[in-house]
Parts: structure tokens; sequence; C-alpha cells
């Protein structure tokens, strides 16, 4: 397997200093370890129809997807002094396609959690899931929001400082769809095109929407999952305590969050805290010079402008 992923066209991003190289197959950038899992999971993995696939771009809202659909799954069991997401990574709850294989296969043996995680493009999805009716969950954020995550994420995780790390090298690179799991444009419309086509299998969500009414839209998630709230769960109160859980400042204020480790590797672990930095809207004002925006709007109408799907 790796000796086929170091066939594929390789981009060492010189932004990051070239610690980190991206692999091309499928007209999709991957990193090594996520290409070796996408193609692991498409030659292997069997859905289940009872499965219920996160799916999204990375640096598009996936924590608080998963945190969510987590605490919707799990509320039968745990209240929200007991809940797991308050000491465990919600990337730790819900396991990740392209690197938690064998957990996914044992959760098919022994249990009956649903959820399960992934950034792979739709036409990349092993064809079990496109075979099995199950349901997917997709959230879409602002593109230019994506931009300034994806460079703090990365920049962060090879430690490096802003100022040796030009964020115009990093836009320009995405910009041109090299970004792990990119073109983003690619992903968004996979996913909108097939939501339209098969809505009875298909939620599509845009991250700005959820933080506007995240009522409306947890109780929507719920039901298309499969775990409607009752009438007096809603009385009750339930809704608002899963939103509150699962709220950028109740986790990122979570001991784990702030001091633990995420596995992605047998060696290579990235901090929990990464996965926080500020959940605004609009954040990408503060680092997009007015030809950055003349060309990231560009971009989107050349690629996005006849479906519809409004991401300005």
């Amino acid at each position: 397997m790796e000796e086929m992923v170091k066939t594929c066209p390789q981009h060492t991003c010189s932004w990051l200093k070239n610690m980190f190289t991206l692999y091309k197959h499928e007209e999709v950038w991957n990193h090594q370890q996520f290409l070796e899992g996408k193609i692991l999971a498409q030659q292997s993995f069997k859905a289940h129809p009872s499965d219920v696939f996160i799916c999204s771009f990375p640096k598009s809202g996936t924590t608080w997807l998963k945190a969510l659909a987590f605490a919707i799954v799990t509320r039968a069991k745990f209240d929200q002094s007991s809940s797991p997401l308050l000491t465990t990574l919600p990337h730790d709850c819900i396991p990740f396609l392209e690197k938690d294989l064998e957990q996914i296969v044992e959760n098919h043996k022994n249990s009956h959690f649903p959820p399960i995680s992934t950034h792979l493009h739709y036409n990349s999805l092993p064809q079990s899931i496109l075979a099995s009716n199950c349901k997917i969950v997709y959230i879409h954020r602002n593109m230019k929001d994506v931009i300034v995550s994806y460079y703090h994420f990365l920049r962060k995780i090879v430690k490096l400082p802003m100022e040796d790390a030009p964020f115009e090298e990093a836009f320009d690179e995405f910009c041109q769809g090299v970004s792990n799991y990119g073109p983003h444009w690619d992903h968004i419309l996979g996913y909108w095109k097939a939501s339209l086509e098969r809505p009875e299998m298909f939620l599509f969500l845009k991250y700005e929407d959820m933080k506007t009414d995240p009522i409306s839209n947890v109780k929507r998630i719920a039901e298309f999952m499969g775990y409607p709230f009752t009438i007096d769960e809603e009385k009750a109160g339930v809704v608002e305590r899963i939103i509150k859980l699962c709220s950028f400042e109740s986790l990122s204020n979570l001991e784990v969050n702030k001091s633990g480790m995420h596995r992605v590797e047998e060696t290579i672990a990235i901090e929990n805290r990464l996965f926080f930095r500020n959940a605004k809207d609009g954040d990408w004002k503060n680092y997009f010079s007015d030809e950055m925006i003349e060309k990231i709007d560009k971009l989107i109408d050349e690629k996005m402008g006849a479906t519809g799907l409004v991401l300005k």
C-alpha cells in the first residue's frame, strides 16, 4: 500500500517548511495516512443500513457536529453530567473511517452505535455505503473561514509561528485545490448534488445556519438520524442541554480538550486544543486582502455559480 501511494503525484507544502506532503489520487489530495485509509476502506468496508455517516471537509464544523451526533444518539444512556464528551475528545467518541476501520467493524459486531465519520469525497466513498441506503449527514462552511481555520490548524501541528508560515502561500495553494481532501469545491458539490438526487439519504447542513438556529437544526439532525426527540424531551429541555453540552464554550474549557492528545497514528498525536480555535464566523476578514477577496469570490463563482448553492 505504501509503495503504491508513493507512486502518486506529490506536493510538499512550502509554507509549512516542507514538513507536510500530499498525494493525489482520484483527483483528490490526501496526506499519506488518510490516502492509505481511504483505499483500505474502499477495498474492504461493508456498510450497514443502520449506519449514520458524519461527512465534512476538514475544518468545516466537524468537531461540533460529531459532538452533537454523539450526544443525540447516547442521550438515553448518559446525561449532561455523565456524558463521555466531558472526558473524551469528540473525535475519539465517533470512529473515523480512514483511521478506525477495525473499531467500526467491532461496533458492527458488538453494538448498536451507528455514527461513523469521514472526510472522504462523495465519489471516493466505498460503494457499500451508497448501496446500503444508510444516512449521510454533511456539513459545509464558508470557504473563506475554512481556509483560515485550515491554515492555523496545520501551522500549529508543525509548530510554526505565523511569521514563518506565510498565509498568502497557504491561500494560493488552497485556491489551486491543493489541501488535504481538496479541492474544497469538488468536495461540497459532490455531496450537494447527491443530496438533491437522494434527499432521503442525505442531510445537507450549513455551519452558519446551525449557529444561527441550533435548536431547529439539532432537531432536524436527530429526526434524520432516526433518534427524534419526544414531546416530553423537548418540554424537559433536552435539546437545549445537548446544545449547551456540545457548545464551543463548554467543550473548549474541558480539561481533556485543553491538555489531551488525539492519536492520528501509532507515533503521531495532535493536541486536542488544536481542534478548538475560536469557532467564529467571519474571522477571514482579519486575514484576507482585497486582492484575496476578489480572487476567492471569482473562484467560488466559477466553481459553484451555476449550482444555486451560496458559499460567499
